[in-house]
């Protein structure tokens, strides 16, 4: 059987593309948490990341798909990195349950007002929220694909890991949600335990 095979030149388009990505949306992030987003415009965000106007729109379609992205991505990457060094021998909820109740508990004060800040940034825009609603399916989905091996009863067509990726990210927003109204008294780490403790999952037994 032969072997399909990526050029190296290929393979260094798809870097700088992807590079490119994640600098936009960085910049349209750090370029928000100091002016807000109606104080920050698309032709800012392209200067800052050192592209033009057009180019930005062939990676976001908008400002706020931008912001959305370059506020939610990077806690992504935190979170799978975290949720793949747990035990092997927990559960998928368990696994779950570990890796944001520590994450969160792990926040120094400048990291907690930075997440304090970028929860209440996304949810001050309906547009902004909607696109960060959307953002969540891939978490979900990510969520998903990660903790799927901690299935041992694991069927092809099994709904149980889109499930758990599903209930964790609701858990996550609600908790932010309260821990928002709080003004970030409460601890966030302890409302994303007792939020995600409900998250149960039992196998489908088909006749």
């Amino acid at each position: 059987m032969s072997q399909i095979t990526v050029s190296p030149e290929l393979g260094l388009r798809e870097r700088k593309r992807r590079a490119t990505h994640q600098r936009i949306a960085d910049e349209a992030a750090r370029l928000t948490r100091l002016k807000g987003l109606d104080g920050t415009t698309i032709d800012e965000i392209a200067a800052a990341a050192e592209i033009g106007r057009a180019t930005f729109f062939r990676y976001f379609d908008a400002k706020e798909t931008a912001v959305a992205e370059g506020f939610s991505i990077p806690w992504l990457s935190l979170i799978l990195d975290n949720l793949e060094v747990q035990p092997a021998e927990l559960g998928a909820v368990e696994a779950v349950i570990e890796t944001f109740t520590g994450f969160a508990g792990g926040f120094t004060p400048e990291v907690r007002n930075l997440v304090l800040q970028q929860v209440h940034l996304l949810q001050s825009s309906p547009t902004l929220t909607a696109w960060t609603l959307a953002l969540y399916v891939r978490f979900e989905i990510a969520i998903a694909e990660a903790v799927a091996h901690r299935f041992a009863d694991l069927t092809p067509d099994d709904a149980r890991p889109r499930m758990v990726g599903a209930l964790t990210m609701s858990a996550v927003r609600i908790s932010l949600d309260t821990w928002l109204a709080s003004g970030g008294a409460l601890d966030l780490a302890v409302l994303l335990a007792d939020a995600l403790r409900t998250v149960t999952l039992t196998p489908v037994v088909k006749p």
